[in-house]
């Protein structure tokens, strides 16, 4: 059986193989109690990211885990989206939202798996 770090780092392979850009993992689970790994990566249109959402999707589904829907609405941009899987959170975002938020220097005491 896998552990969640073996399947962040699918994620993250999955997202490359579809074309998604500098995507990184990073262990954050010594840094807070909500998540253990961030997959970060840059997509490039809203058409990727409906199509890695999907992939994400049929993954979660193939390997028991559960995305967890927000009980609030959020208005979907075409900058970042955010898939909370609990222990992994994949963050979709544009190179601009990439740039601008900086999660990699923001969470750099996470020790960087990929």
């Amino acid at each position: 059986m896998k552990d969640l770090k073996e399947k962040a780092l699918e994620i993250a392979q999955l997202l490359e193989d579809y074309k998604a850009a500098d995507v990184v993992v990073i262990d954050v689970s010594k840094l807070n109690s909500w998540t253990d790994y961030f997959v970060i990566a840059t997509i490039n249109s809203s058409a990727q990211l409906g199509g890695l959402q999907k992939y994400i999707k049929d993954y979660v589904k193939e390997n028991d885990l559960q995305i967890h829907v927000p009980n609030k609405k959020t208005p979907d941009g075409d900058d970042w989206s955010l898939v909370d899987i609990g222990p992994i959170v994949v963050h979709l975002m544009s190179q601009e939202a990439r740039d601008f938020y900086d999660l990699e220097k923001l969470w750099h005491a996470g020790e960087k798996l990929r």
